[in-house]
C-alpha cells in the first residue's frame, strides 16, 4: 500500500483477500497489470505524447494495511504522459523493484493479522493509470524523454522521507483533480509469500522471518 504524494498516489484501498497465516500458507498472488495499465477499461485514451522517461528510486519505503511502513524499496518505473484535452492530461506509471522488510506487522495484517521479520527481501512489480489537470513548465525540471537518473528518497523505518517528491511536479504546474482510475502491485518473497495491492482488493500476506 503506498501513501500520496511522498511515495507515490493511490486511491482508497478496499480491504478483501484471502487469509494467510503462515510464510507458505497460499498460493502466490498474480497481477494482470500490465494489461490494466496499458489496454484495460481505464488506461490512457490516445493523446499527444509529452512525457516518456525512466527514472531509478532507491531507499524509499512503503506502507501496508496497518498503517504501518512494511519494506524499504529501491525500483525503476516508467512514466508516460499524453495530453489529452486543453491542460487535462493522462500518466501510465510502471514499476519494478525490490523490498526488504521492516519488522512489525505484515502488509496484509488488517485481514490476516501477520507479523514479518527484519530483512525478508523480495520484488514487486505494478504500476497505475493517473489523470490529472495542469500546465506544462515552459522548462521541465528533467528532461522529457529517456533516463532522468537517480533519486534517493532517504526513507527512514516511520515513513520520513527527506528526499522525495511527486514526479508530476518536474514537469506540471497548478496540478489539480489527480486521480487514479487504476492502481495495482504485487509483491513475491519466496516461502515467505506474496501479497496483492490493488484498487480491486488486497490479497495474500507476506510473514515470517
Amino acid at each position: 500500500m503506498r501513501n500520496a504524494f511522498s511515495v507515490l498516489l493511490v486511491g482508497g484501498v478496499l480491504i478483501l483477500g484471502l487469509v494467510a497465516t503462515d510464510a507458505a500458507a497460499g498460493p502466490s498472488e498474480h497481477l494482470n497489470w500490465g494489461a490494466q495499465l496499458h489496454s484495460g477499461a481505464f488506461s490512457c485514451p490516445s493523446g499527444t505524447p509529452v512525457i516518456n522517461v525512466v527514472q531509478k528510486v532507491v531507499n524509499s519505503v512503503d506502507s501496508g494495511t496497518a498503517g504501518n511502513w512494511w519494506a524499504f524499496e529501491d525500483y525503476v518505473r516508467q512514466i508516460k504522459v499524453v495530453q489529452v484535452g486543453t491542460n487535462a492530461f493522462c500518466a501510465t506509471v510502471s514499476y519494478r523493484g525490490s523490498f526488504s522488510s521492516i519488522v512489525g506487522d505484515s502488509p496484509g495484517w488488517a485481514y490476516t493479522g501477520g507479523s514479518i521479520g527484519e530483512g525478508v527481501v523480495g520484488t514487486f512489480e505494478g504500476g497505475y493509470v493517473g489523470t490529472f489537470t495542469g500546465t506544462l513548465r515552459a522548462v521541465p525540471g528533467r528532461r522529457a524523454k529517456g533516463s532522468i537518473g537517480t533519486d534517493d528518497y532517504n526513507c527512514d523505518p516511520l515513513g520520513n522521507c527527506s528526499g522525495s517528491f511527486f514526479w508530476a511536479d518536474l514537469y506540471f504546474t497548478g496540478i489539480g483533480g489527480f486521480d487514479q482510475p487504476w492502481w495495482g502491485w504485487v509483491y513475491h518473497a519466496g516461502n515467505n509469500g506474496s501479497w496483492t495491492n490493488a484498487v480491486t482488493g488486497n490479497s495474500g500476506d507476506i510473514t515470517g522471518n
